[in-house]
C-alpha cells in the first residue's frame, strides 16, 4: 500500500544520500522498490543476501545505474566509511537510498563520515490516517489485534497475523539481536522481551526487571537500549525542561508492534495511540526539520497525562486515552487549568463526542485525522 513518507524520500534523493530505517518487515524494500519504479536504470542490492554482498564489497554493480539501493549495509563492518566512498564517487546525477532494521541515524553519528551528506527518514507501522489515506481504512479492533506491519494488517483472515507474529517474534530474538550484538544470554533477553510486553505504558522499574530476570540494572537497560536499536520497543520519557534530568526518570515503553503487546483494551489502545503519534511526528520532523517528541507528564504527587507532544522542546499538545469514560480525566483537566496547553481525551469505546474546552473524541476518528492536526 502506498505509504505518506513516499514522496518526501523521493525528492530527497535529488538531494542527497537517504537512510530509510524501521522496524523489521515495515515495509522498507517494498517502498524502495516502488520508488525504484520512478528511474531508469535501478539497482538492488541486499547485504543479507550472498551474491549482492560480493557485488556490493567490489561496487561491481552497473556504472549507468542511476538509483543505487543497498539494504542492511549497517551489517557490513565500516559501512560508514564505504557509503561515503559511494556516494562521494558515484556518476552524476545518481541517487543513494539506503535502508535497514536498525537505527542508522544512531550508527551515523558516531562519527563523521556522513555528514553533510544525508537525509534521514522513518518507515513506522501503518497508522490509522495513513490507512484513510491509502484507502485502507480499519475499524479501531483491527489495529488492536493486528497492529500496523502491512503483512498482518492486511491479512484476509485471523490465521494468517497470528502465524506472521509468531515467527517475527522468533525472528527478532535469534536473528536480529544476535546479528546486532553478541547476546550472551539470550534467555534473559527472551525473559525481559515477555515482561516488557505486560508492562507497556507502565513507568518502568530497572531495578526491578533486573530482579526478575537475574540480571544487574545496567544490564537490562542495556539489552533495552539494543531493543530500541532495533526498532522493537520505544520510550516516552516525562516532560522536564532539563533533558538530562527527564533521561533519568523513568520512561514508558511502548511496541512499534501493538500485536505484541499483552493486555487489557486500555493498554493496547495506549500502545495503538502511542505508536500513531510517534509516526506522524517521525514522519514530519524527517521531512521539514522540526524537533518533534513524544513525552508524558507526571507530578510528584501521580497527576499523569498520557501524552504531551512538544515541538522544539516546547509544550504542544496533550494527550490523554481512555477506553471507555466520557467525562474529562481529573489529572489532564489539572494540568490544562493550570498550565493551559491545548487538550484532547481520546476514547475508543465513546458513543456521544464532547467538544468543550477538553474535546472528548473518538480514537479511531481523531487518529484516522492525525495528518490535518497542527503541532
Amino acid at each position: 500500500m502506498e505509504r505518506l513518507i513516499g514522496d518526501a524520500v523521493r525528492r530527497d534523493l535529488q538531494k542527497k544520500m537517504v537512510l530509510l530505517s524501521g522496524p523489521r518487515q515495515v515495509g522498507k524494500t517494498w517502498l524502495a522498490r516502488e520508488l525504484a519504479r520512478t528511474y531508469e536504470k535501478p539497482v538492488y542490492l541486499n547485504w543479507d543476501n550472498g551474491q549482492d554482498r560480493e557485488v556490493i564489497k567490489r561496487q561491481a554493480w552497473p556504472g549507468d545505474a542511476n538509483l543505487i539501493v543497498l539494504d542492511e549495509i549497517h551489517k557490513m563492518p565500516g559501512w560508514k566509511t564505504f557509503l561515503k566512498g559511494v556516494y562521494d564517487t558515484r556518476r552524476e546525477n545518481a541517487s543513494v537510498l539506503v535502508t535497514g532494521s536498525a537505527r542508522l541515524e544512531t550508527f551515523s553519528r558516531s562519527g563523521d563520515s556522513l555528514v553533510g551528506r544525508y537525509y534521514h527518514h522513518r518507515l513506522l507501522p501503518v497508522s490509522p490516517a495513513e490507512a484513510r489515506l491509502a484507502g485502507k481504512e480499519r475499524p479501531l479492533d483491527h489495529f488492536l489485534e493486528r497492529g500496523g506491519f502491512p503483512e498482518p494488517f492486511l491479512a484476509t483472515n485471523d490465521d494468517d497475523p497470528r502465524r506472521w507474529r509468531r515467527f517475527y517474534l522468533d525472528g527478532l530474538i535469534r536473528e536480529d539481536i544476535l546479528d546486532f550484538e553478541n547476546i550472551r544470554r539470550l534467555r534473559s533477553m527472551n525473559l525481559l522481551i515477555e515482561l516488557l510486553r505486560r508492562r507497556v505504558a507502565s513507568p518502568l522499574s530497572y531495578q526491578s526487571l533486573s530482579e526478575d530476570i537475574d540480571a544487574s540494572p545496567n544490564t537490562v537497560r542495556h539489552y533495552i537500549e539494543v531493543l530500541e536499536a532495533l526498532y522493537i520497543v520505544f520510550p516516552v520519557y516525562p516532560h522536564h525542561r532539563s533533558i538530562a534530568r527527564a533521561l533519568r526518570q523513568q520512561p514508558k515503553i511502548y511496541f512499534y508492534d501493538t500485536g505484541l503487546v499483552e493486555g487489557d483494551r486500555g493498554v493496547r489502545l495506549e500502545n495503538h495511540v502511542a505508536v500513531s503519534l510517534l509516526a506522524d511526528l517521525s514522519r514530519r520532523t524527517d521531512t521539514d526539520g522540526v524537533e518533534r517528541e513524544l513525552r508524558y507528564l507526571r507530578t510528584k504527587e501521580g497527576k499523569e497525562v498520557d501524552f504531551l507532544v512538544t515541538r522544539d522542546r516546547v509544550p504542544h499538545t496533550m494527550i490523554e486515552v481512555k477506553w471507555q469514560e466520557r467525562s474529562t480525566a481529573v489529572s489532564l483537566r489539572y494540568f490544562y487549568e493550570r498550565y493551559g496547553f491545548p487538550a484532547f481525551q481520546l476514547v475508543g469505546d465513546l458513543r456521544l463526542e464532547d467538544h468543550g474546552a477538553i474535546p472528548v473524541v473518538s480514537c479511531n476518528d481523531w487518529l484516522a485525522a492525525l495528518d490535518r492536526h497542527d503541532w
